[in-house]
């Protein structure tokens, strides 16, 4: 530990315990009794740092009022240890990979700079977590910056927005006035929960289908979080609504291993059967983008209830098996496994 972040932990403590023993301060110091009384000597004398001893109570503390230490007590610049930084920036890595378009980079760059300097002569750490993380991620959509930056300082700035969107579901473009009241990252993308002025409802838009956006200087519609959470949060996934439906599947005990480690909905429930099957239940509204997540199980899932459920999950398996069979013989798809590549169990 050298001496910058000694003095981060003797302020920690400080703060944390109010009075903190000498023997104490040793021990998590790991330093000798003179190379403590410098550090504290150095803390009060040159950082201005209000630490007096404590007689009743047998310790160092924060003499208070701190206006009598004369000055203002401040610690050296912004500081972190190796290990810290490398976190700091494996986290800056994540977020910018996680971030379609890389909307954040620019404003993360100084960050970086000055996390890379603190690292020393480890000037290359920003690219050697680059080369050693890898985040794949699937399903990203493209969307502008701009669109992005207008609608967080509007909902932030609790303003209205004009946009133009696109609703892929019934390819229409219409012009809306909408409030913003929050943000939400899922499955790779990002939508806007808000509330449509056009529809007089709570509407989820995603921000990759917003073709133009423009903050009205106009307070934007408040709608309480229950509200949110009672028409979009209830149910399963982006696609949520009011009259909630409950999902019940069963998974093969092979396929159940993985299933049941995962979570589907966060009022999910799970257990297993005697024969190893994995049972879930969940609620969910809207059976579009359930229908998708139960199609790529195959056969390793059964739809219990509720019937509308399995029979469009059955119908729409139906479907797929028909073009399937309908393909041409070279379209089909061939299970061969490229040479070199690992198999995994």
């Amino acid at each position: 530990m050298d001496r910058t972040e000694r003095f981060y932990k003797i302020d920690q403590m400080i703060h944390e315990r109010r009075v903190v023993s000498f023997a104490d301060l040793m021990a998590a110091l790991e330093v000798s009794r003179a190379t403590l009384k410098r550090d504290l000597e150095y803390m009060r004398n040159r950082l201005n740092a209000p630490i007096i001893w404590d007689r009743d109570g047998g310790g160092y503390r924060f003499e208070a009022p701190h206006a009598e230490s004369g000055g203002q007590y401040e610690l050296p610049g912004l500081w972190f240890n190796s290990g810290e930084v490398h976190a700091l920036l494996t986290m800056q890595h994540l977020l910018t990979d996680l971030d379609p378009g890389g909307i954040l980079t620019p404003h993360i760059q100084p960050l970086i700079a000055r996390l890379n300097s603190l690292l020393g002569s480890a000037e290359n750490a920003a690219e050697e977590i680059r080369r050693r993380v890898l985040i794949v991620g699937l399903g990203k959509r493209d969307l502008k910056l701009t669109h992005f930056e207008k609608v967080g300082s509007a909902l932030l700035r609790r303003k209205r927005l004009a946009i133009t969107y696109f609703a892929r579901g019934s390819g229409e473009t219409t012009e809306r006035e909408v409030s913003p009241q929050r943000l939400v990252y899922y499955r790779e993308n990002w939508y806007l929960d808000a509330w449509c002025h056009l529809r007089n409802d709570i509407r989820n838009f995603a921000l990759d289908s917003i073709r133009q956006a423009d903050v009205i200087e106009k307070k934007a519609r408040e709608v309480s979080h229950r509200s949110l959470d009672e028409v979009l949060g209830a149910g399963y996934g982006i696609f949520s609504g009011r009259k909630l439906q409950h999902a019940r599947l069963r998974f093969t005990p092979k396929r159940a291993r993985w299933v049941a480690q995962e979570t589907w909905h966060p009022k999910q429930k799970g257990s297993f059967d005697a024969d190893g099957s994995w049972l879930l239940e969940f609620p969910y509204a809207d059976h579009r983008e359930l229908i998708m997540d139960i199609l790529k199980f195959g056969a390793d899932v059964e739809v219990l209830s509720p019937p509308d459920l399995r029979s469009r999950v059955a119908d729409e398996a139906a479907r797929m098996t028909q073009m399937y069979a309908a393909a041409p013989e070279t379209a089909k798809p061939r299970k061969r496994r490229a040479p070199g590549s690992p198999s995994a169990n």
